[in-house]
């Protein structure tokens, strides 16, 4: 799953977003571009649970 995500500057915020959607169940590689602005997400995890995840962490996450 892909999630293109806005705010993500900086390898600050990168290793931020990370962090949250690697502690969601089910995840098991996340892969971020901060040039894209996405995070490609491997694993079982809920879509919901995902965007949730990046938005907790202070990002929006965009259709």
């Amino acid at each position: 799953m892909v999630l293109k995500i806005e705010g993500m500057m900086c390898g600050h915020c990168k290793a931020r977003v990370e962090k949250a959607l690697k502690a969601v169940a089910g995840v098991e590689t996340v892969d971020i571009s901060l040039e894209d602005k996405t995070a490609t997400v491997t694993g079982s995890a809920d879509a919901s649970a995902l965007r949730q995840a990046v938005t907790d962490a202070g990002y929006q996450v965009v259709e």
